[in-house]
């Protein structure tokens, strides 16, 4: 579902401005590139303007809605548009020289047509360098889109061709905002925003099994070493391991186990700041009351060190285990 024009000015409105300003004034870039983070709004930004260029009456730099070609775009069917998206792993150069020459065909419909690039970053060397040679003689009703969340992976002659567009990431409280807006409980939003600024990416977490049960086990081994550090052992051995067992899910776990010290030392000096576990509130009072600030900061060292220590380490078992020891010591 598209976003709305003050949904998208909430979003990103120096982005907006900027895009809506070049219509306006008739100074449009022949290629943008459009850069930061997933779930800043880069595709929704993309939908707006793509919308706006093939509009017939736009209003005030707003698209229509209401005209022949807002619903050939909305239903899919505009002939002055392609998308473009890697074909498994890469952007290939078969993919590149089809929208070079549909780009150069005569237009079914008057007006503009405009191509949008996904993942550009994605593009191989050689779809590359035939897109940057379309790129140095472009033609003057074609506009060009590229996405991309790794901007240094762009060739630096396709950048130095585009007007660049950066994306701030969205905030924390304004993504909490909308994931509770949609329906998630406090405590799960409050969880997933401190672990992607990606709405999609948050919203696909907290639907997750696997998820629901990795913020219970972190909670659950929080308590746990606090009072008996052998039956933390056996939780990494029986549970932890098995549940925490790929990679980014272990990244992940010892994230969430840091933000669960944070909060400890957080509620200890007596600090509002939004918890990452506010359902944990009153358990965290209590074990802020049995440690000290020194205790605290050696726990979230502990946690840090083996964050650090993860991709080096092969053996997962011997990490966590020297970890649990760690923060049982303090």
């Amino acid at each position: 579902m598209h976003k709305t024009i003050e949904e998208l000015q909430d979003m990103q409105p120096v982005v907006l401005k900027r895009l809506q300003g070049a219509y306006a004034n008739d100074r449009l870039a022949h290629a943008y590139l459009l850069e930061g983070p997933s779930g800043a709004g880069k595709k929704e930004l993309t939908h707006f303007f793509v919308k706006l260029l093939l509009c017939e009456t736009p209003i005030d730099n707003v698209p229509c809605e209401t005209c022949r070609s807002c619903k050939l775009y909305e239903n899919g069917n505009h002939p002055n548009i392609l998308f473009i998206e890697p074909d498994g792993q890469n952007i290939k150069i078969d993919q590149i020289r089809d929208l070079i020459y549909t780009m150069n065909k005569t237009a079914l419909n008057a007006g503009r047509k405009v191509y949008v690039i996904e993942q550009a970053d994605r593009m191989n060397n050689s779809s590359a360098n035939a897109l940057l040679k379309f790129l140095e003689e472009p033609e003057a009703n074609v506009t060009a889109l590229l996405l991309t969340e790794r901007l240094n992976a762009i060739m630096s002659t396709i950048r130095s061709r585009c007007q660049l567009l950066s994306f701030q990431p969205l905030s924390r409280p304004k993504l909490m905002e909308r994931l509770l807006a949609g329906g998630m409980t406090g405590s799960m939003a409050a969880t997933v925003s401190m672990l992607t600024q990606s709405e999609q990416e948050a919203k696909r977490l907290s639907e997750e099994e696997q998820f629901a049960e990795e913020r219970k086990l972190v909670l659950k081994l929080v308590e746990t070493v606090g009072g008996n550090v052998h039956e933390a052992l056996l939780l990494i051995q029986s549970d932890w391991l098995p549940l925490f067992k790929e990679k980014e899910d272990a990244e992940r776990g010892l994230d969430m186990l840091l933000f669960a010290y944070r909060d400890i030392a957080t509620v200890k000096a007596g600090l509002e700041t939004a918890r990452t576990y506010p359902d944990m509130e009153e358990t965290w009072k209590q074990m802020a009351l049995q440690r000290s600030f020194d205790v605290l900061s050696r726990q979230l060292q502990a946690v840090l060190q083996a964050k650090q220590q993860l991709p080096r380490n092969m053996n997962r078992t011997l990490l966590m285990e020297q970890l649990m020891l760690n923060l049982q010591e303090g």
